[in-house]
């Protein structure tokens, strides 16, 4: 599985190392990614999601079907 976020759609940056000389090689900025197991009480089923931990802070706030329901509709989550 690729390194992207299910519920933001988070993935990977590419940007420069910048020395001190100035001179620039090529880098990648990775998501904070973990895996988490959730329950969702309305199709009595756990998920287990790859997030970002500012998606699990959305989860917390909105809450876990609502942030699946949207992830469905964007295409993040099959």
């Amino acid at each position: 599985m690729s390194r992207v976020c299910q519920i933001t759609g988070k993935s990977v940056m590419t940007g420069n190392n910048v020395s001190h000389s100035k001179r620039r090689t090529k880098r990648k900025f990775y998501p904070n990614l973990i895996t988490k197991k959730f329950f969702i009480p309305e199709e009595d089923q756990y998920i287990t999601l790859k997030i970002s931990t500012s998606a699990l802070r959305t989860i917390n706030k909105k809450g876990i079907s609502v942030c699946v329901k949207e992830a469905r509709e964007k295409g993040f989550i099959k």
